[in-house]
Parts: C-alpha cells; sequence; structure tokens
C-alpha cells in the first residue's frame, strides 16, 4: 500500500494471456486533505490500453477466441477507450494464438489525438474508421456493414461497455479491491465515471461477489457523468430511461446518448446505495489539472469528472453529507482513476486558457 507494486509475474498459460494487469491502490495525502476524508486511488490508468476498458474489453476478446480459427477479426465501436483497450488487446492476443486484426468505428467527434493513437499501433493489424456524430451512429454503421461473414475469418463483434462478460472483467477490479484495501477498516464508499455504464456495472457486480469479503457492509457506489453527457442522471430524475438527443460535453469518452438497461436497473434501485451524479465540464477539466499537480498523473476529462468530487465538496454532499465533520473524516473512499488517452499538455492548457482555471 502506498507504492507502485507491479503485479506478480504469470505462473500459467492461462493468467500470461490476461489482457490486463493487477493495478495498485494508493493513499493519497493531497486529495485526503482537499475531501476531509480518507482517499484511496485505484490506478486503471496503468492498464495496457491506458483505461479500465482493458478489463472488460480484453475478457469478452479473451474469451471469444475460437482454437480452431484460422484468424480472429475483432470489431469494436467506441468513442476511443474501449477501441484502444479492443486495438491493444489483439496485438497481445496474437502474440499467443492465431493472427488477429482489429477493427474500431469511432464517431466524428472523436479526437484527432485519440485517432492517431488507434492508427499508430499497427497498419497491419489494427484498422479505424471514422463515421457518425455518436456512438449510436459508429455502432449502426458497424453492425449494418461490417459483420457480414467471411470465408476463414471468425469475426467477433465488441461493444464498448453492453455485454455481462464485460462487466465481469470490470468486476475483477473489484476482486483485487478486497485483497488491497486495509483489513482494519471500512470501504464506505466507489467513486467511478459513466458513460454506457460498463465500469459501475462490474463494480456493483463485484462487491455482490465479494459482500462477505466486505464484512457485510456494501460501500456506497458514485456514479458520476458531465453535464452535456448525463444520459444516467437524466433517467434517474425522470424516473424512466432517457436517450439524449446529441452529447454537448467535453468528456466524449462518455458520449452514450443512452446507458444499458443493466445501469439503469441498479441505479433504480438494483443496488443498495447507488448515487447518481453529474459535474460540469469545467469542474472535470479542473480535476484533471488539480490531480496532475497533486498526484503527477495525466488522465482525460472523463476520469478528471470522479477526481473532482473530492475538490469541489460533491463528494462529502452525496456520500457524507449529514455527517459530522469528525464522522466524515474516518470514512474511507476509493476513487477508480479510470485513465483515459485523449489528453495530453496541451490538451489541459488549452482547458485552463477555455475555462479560466
Amino acid at each position: 500500500m502506498g507504492s507502485y507494486d507491479f503485479p506478480p509475474t504469470p505462473t500459467n498459460e492461462k493468467e500470461s494471456l490476461l489482457p490486463w494487469v493487477e493495478t495498485p491502490l494508493i493513499y493519497s495525502s493531497p486529495l485526503s486533505r482537499q475531501a476531509g476524508c480518507n482517499i484511496y486511488l485505484k490506478l486503471e490508468n496503468l492498464q495496457p490500453s491506458g483505461s479500465f476498458k482493458s478489463r472488460g474489453i480484453g475478457n469478452l476478446m479473451q474469451t471469444s477466441l475460437n482454437p480452431s480459427a484460422t484468424s480472429t477479426h475483432f470489431l469494436c465501436s467506441s468513442g476511443g477507450n474501449a477501441g484502444l483497450a479492443c486495438a491493444t488487446t489483439a496485438l497481445s492476443l496474437s502474440s499467443h494464438s492465431s493472427p488477429c486484426h482489429a477493427t474500431i468505428v469511432v464517431p466524428t467527434a472523436t479526437s484527432p489525438l485519440m485517432i492517431e493513437k488507434l492508427r499508430a499501433l499497427s497498419a497491419s493489424a489494427v484498422t479505424v474508421i471514422q463515421t457518425g456524430s455518436s456512438w449510436q451512429e459508429a455502432d449502426n454503421y458497424l453492425r449494418t456493414n461490417l459483420l457480414a461473414p467471411e470465408a476463414g475469418v471468425e469475426k467477433v463483434y465488441v461493444p464498448p461497455f453492453d455485454h455481462p462478460v464485460i462487466w465481469e472483467g470490470c468486476s475483477s477490479m473489484i476482486d483485487e479491491l478486497v485483497k488491497q484495501f486495509p483489513l482494519d477498516k471500512s470501504l464506505d464508499g466507489i467513486v467511478c465515471s459513466v458513460g454506457g455504464g460498463g465500469l459501475v456495472n462490474g463494480i456493483c457486480l463485484g462487491v455482490e461477489k465479494n459482500l462477505k469479503k466486505f464484512n457485510g457492509n456494501r460501500p456506497k457506489v458514485l456514479a458520476i457523468e458531465t453535464e452535456g453527457a448525463d444520459s444516467l442522471y437524466q433517467s434517474v430524475q425522470k424516473g424512466e430511461m432517457v436517450t439524449l438527443d446529441g452529447i454537448t460535453s467535453i468528456a466524449t469518452s462518455l458520449g452514450a446518448r443512452r446507458v444499458s438497461q443493466k445501469t439503469w436497473e441498479l441505479a433504480n434501485g438494483g443496488y443498495d446505495g447507488f448515487v447518481s451524479a453529474t459535474v460540469t465540464d469545467k469542474e472535470a477539466a479542473m480535476g484533471c489539472i488539480k490531480f496532475l499537480d497533486d498526484a503527477r498523473i495525466l488522465v482525460e476529462v472523463a476520469c478528471g469528472a470522479t477526481v473532482v468530487t473530492a475538490y469541489n465538496g460533491d463528494l462529502r454532499r452525496h456520500l457524507g453529507g449529514d455527517l459530522s465533520d469528525d464522522e466524515w473524516k474516518g470514512k474511507n473512499i476509493v476513487l477508480v482513476i479510470c485513465g483515459g488517452s485523449n489528453v495530453n499538455l496541451d490538451i489541459l492548457k488549452g482547458y485552463k486558457s477555455t475555462y479560466g482555471i
């Protein structure tokens, strides 16, 4: 705890094929001071693809491999990070099995930086198609035009978030967490960002699987979106599933116009202690900038949405608003640092200028 411990060397063939790694859980003094409680960081930015997507996407792709196939073609629609996870995993699996190719279909809102990173992986193994104004339109293009059977090729559709095997992969984060978290402390809350819902679905699943290890105390789950990409929050407010007309937030990685049915069920009573909330784009950008200063970790705004709750008072307001200062001081909260690759120093400088941060 408190240091960057690398995962152990794989000891068997199945483990060596895992497209994700065990990530550290560290205590953050700077964020704890800001939030007024104990803040722990689950560093999913250290995954091979740069985000938590390596877990769910990797799990789906690995379990979909057909040992008898001559080659496998993975097809993924994505706002960016799921596509990077798919492409990264395809390259990894190719070194352990028959050749794998990945075609990533992204909307026009996907930044040039993300397109560049996708295309830089391997021109021979990764194809990038940019079409449609939203993830849904990109996904419709993929389903309509790219899934036709092809002789000698095993085609596998890889959705970015809405699949039980993806949620199962994301739940491995909680399997790690119960081993890493101090045994003498109670875990009171987990905070994560929400796009389509794959991450939060996996977190809730993981908690339920490991409830005995939490001594029966189910931590609250705070699900954060940015305004303009807040399909879950609007659904909760209206009491029915909402499909956004479009995505207006700068956090394009959260750009699902409609969350998964499972996410809605969890928010609508399926998980006791589920809280849905939003932050502004400016707050999410501020979270990235402050986090870089305090933790020396660079993340995109989709992750900054989670981080900023430790700075702007939202964490206490949503998870401890009725507690005294002394009671809140003893609470233990994990922030899922989901990572994301749509960021560099120039982008952060742009945020500082645009929002006057």
